[in-house]
């Protein structure tokens, strides 16, 4: 009996079923509908019809400028929508290649280590170089930070890592503390101004959003998709275990290393955007899992991650009057209660 193929191997498993093109066009739908309905929640009061206003004038030159209530829609809140959404589906793209190439379906880039990682180099790069040259310090001191992580990640587990998960695990929340406790020493010895800017920053914010910080994380979480999807019949033999994926003839330890530190590349850029935001990368993958169970739709996984970071952002800028509540703390509550699901289901399963 002669082996399958990857292509017989997607062929069998990829095979796209009605209820997946409904679901990606309602989130579609939701996906056109959001930053009408994200953007008009806020202090000032604006409608999604002001935001269908500025768009036209702004985008098609039609009609007449709002004043105020433009700068606002333009200048502050469309920018933020749209880096929320960017940074959700990133995330849940990077914990989605992370739990199928190590097998690992607690991984997660802040379980991992990785935005740890990230944040400690970016707080190296607001603590010892100069405002003027944060534009390239700021994700290149992340990038090192997150692949540091990575590297230390895999040299505590070994080569084997489809056996390793708990080890996994815990090497990550390990040299997670390591670097959460190192950014807070340098935050120590800086100024009380530069603290509490980088502690808030640290905690998750979309605040500082802007178009011309728009870019590089979109650029980069798109370019990063491509790839990912380029190699996603790889990945999905990977979920068979190592020595399937060999006969397949795929590499796959170069594979494993070069999409860690492909979710490494996006994890850092966000972290320099937008700060450490935790367990999005485990909840968005995990519930397109429930609901597609053996299914890999990533692009799926991209959309419902963007649509739930939005609304996230939104709760935290409207459930407390005139004050504003880092994105971080939410995800993270949120998070470790999905984390003890995740591990109280795994549990009763081995019981």
């Amino acid at each position: 009996m002669t082996n399958p193929t990857i292509g017989q191997v997607g062929t069998l498993k990829l095979e796209r079923r009605p209820i997946e093109y409904l679901l990606f066009t309602l989130l579609l739908f939701l996906t056109l509908l959001t930053p009408f309905a994200a953007t008009s929640f806020g202090a000032a009061t604006i409608s999604a019809v002001d935001v269908f206003n500025v768009l036209n004038h702004k985008l098609l030159g039609i009609g007449e400028s709002l004043g105020v209530r433009e700068r606002i829609i333009w200048e502050l809140r469309l920018p933020r929508v749209l880096l929320a959404f960017i940074a959700g589906a990133g995330l849940s793209i990077a914990g989605s290649v992370l739990q199928t190439v190590t097998r690992n379906p607690l991984a997660d880039p802040y379980l991992f280590g990785i935005s740890s990682g990230a944040s400690f180099g970016a707080v190296v790069a607001l603590t010892l170089f100069s405002q003027s040259m944060l534009w390239l310090s700021l994700p290149v001191g992340a990038f090192i930070g997150a692949s540091l992580s990575v590297v230390m990640v895999l040299s505590l587990c070994g080569r084997n890592l489809s056996t390793q998960v708990e080890r996994m695990l815990l090497s990550g929340v390990a040299i997670s503390f390591m670097f959460g406790a190192m950014a807070s020493l340098m935050l120590y010895f800086s100024s009380p101004q530069a603290a509490a800017s980088v502690l808030f920053w640290t905690l998750g914010s979309f605040a500082k959003a802007s178009w011309q910080g728009l870019w590089l994380p979109a650029a980069v979480v798109l370019v990063a998709t491509l790839i990912i999807l380029l190699n996603k019949r790889q990945i999905v033999a990977m979920r068979a275990g190592d020595e399937t994926a060999h006969t397949l003839g795929i590499n796959v330890g170069h594979l494993r290393l070069s999409m860690l530190l492909l979710c490494s590349l996006i994890t850092a850029i966000l972290v320099a955007n937008c700060g450490g935001i935790g367990f999005i990368g485990l909840m968005v993958p995990h519930t397109v899992r429930l609901l597609f169970p053996g299914r890999y739709p990533l692009l799926l996984t991209a959309l419902l991650g963007g649509l739930f970071m939005v609304w996230v952002d939104v709760l935290a800028r409207t459930v407390l009057s005139y004050q504003e509540l880092p994105v971080g703390i939410i995800t993270s509550v949120m998070g470790s209660i999905f984390f003890l699901f995740i591990l109280g289901s795994r549990s009763a399963k081995r019981l």
